[in-house]
């Protein structure tokens, strides 16, 4: 009876705070919250606004702190170069043109020529260490891998989570693909002028080649006939032409038919394949058949990552042919 007379008293309590906390509320203050809330969705959603509006803005802190996330050696006007784009230039011209300035001096330079320089240092150091770490790897493929790997797609996405958005200087905002990829680009030349062969070697494969890992490799080859390409293949290292053979079959004239293909070349087996059809299973008997000689297997070694610029000097330069060929 004492503990159910002290818990009605402590709720007495907490009722009377919590009306006095209540009558500290104006009446007014509900309805214009709910006015303000209508207002701004009527208004929709606020304009992004770049970074550089922002009071406590500081581009050469910016700069610098870029460099230091990466643990690269920049020098600032190179650096500061390649996050110059045509377009800012252009705008601070005419913007200078309009108060009356015949002859603006903006002491900075557009990153064109960096982004050149780039994209040539990106495609030899990605496709030097595809050929190094893939060394069965017919350079038809390599060269479909490599594009993947440097595609505007790819390049801004490695160059959004870098940090670049903030800080690219141009006309454009929202920042787009066209003008991440580009700056990217512009910051692995800012980087061989910098600091040298090596340490670019080392961004882009860390960077680029990177994301390879825990990729199946097939992902970015198009193969749309295996059997045909497994058939170009054998011709060009003078093995027998494959040929499929049925290994054993369940469920016939079913739902739930399948079939087990082999691909057999100079009667060694290559590779197999199962499927709910003859056409499939050959189909996939073939792609395992590419996967043996490729060195692709899907239980085969992790990517070596850890290859250095000596390792692939000895392909830096070497452009990829069109057809199907195997390196010695």
């Amino acid at each position: 009876m004492l503990l159910f007379s002290v818990s009605r008293a402590l709720l007495r309590g907490a009722q009377r705070l919590e009306l006095h906390r209540n009558q500290n509320v104006h009446r007014w203050v509900a309805p214009t919250l709910r006015e303000f809330r209508r207002r701004r969705e009527k208004m929709g959603p606020e304009a992004e606004l770049p970074r550089s509006s922002h009071s406590d803005w500081n581009y050469s802190a910016e700069l610098f702190a870029f460099g230091k996330r990466l643990h690269e050696s920049f020098d600032p006007k190179v650096l500061q170069q390649a996050f110059t784009h045509q377009s800012f230039i252009e705008q601070e011209t005419r913007k200078q043109a309009a108060v009356g300035i015949e002859q603006p001096v903006l002491g900075v330079t557009d990153n064109r020529e960096l982004i050149a320089q780039g994209d040539r240092l990106i495609n030899y150091y990605v496709e030097a260490f595809l050929l190094t770490a893939l060394p069965r790897l017919p350079r038809q493929f390599v060269a479909s891998i490599r594009e993947a790997l440097t595609s505007d797609t790819q390049l801004a996405h490695v160059s959004c989570h870098l940090g670049t958005k903030d800080i690219i200087m141009a006309a454009e905002f929202p920042i787009g693909e066209p003008l991440l990829a580009s700056t990217l680009k512009a910051i692995v030349a800012a980087l061989h002028r910098s600091s040298g062969d090596e340490q670019c070697f080392l961004f882009v494969r860390d960077f680029l080649c990177g994301q390879l890992n825990q990729r199946d490799l097939h992902e970015y080859l198009d193969i749309p006939d295996p059997l045909q390409t497994l058939r170009e293949y054998c011709k060009e290292r003078t093995l027998g032409d494959p040929e499929p053979r049925l290994i054993g079959n369940v469920g016939k004239n079913t739902l739930l038919a399948a079939y087990h293909v082999g691909i057999y070349s100079d009667r060694k087996l290559l590779g197999t394949g199962y499927g709910e059809s003859q056409i499939v299973a050959v189909d996939e008997a073939a792609r395992d058949c590419l996967r043996q000689l490729f060195g692709t297997e899907l239980h085969a070694k992790p990517v070596d990552f850890t290859l250095t610029l000596p390792d692939c000097a000895r392909h830096l330069g070497q452009r990829t042919s069109g057809k199907v060929e195997t390196r010695q």
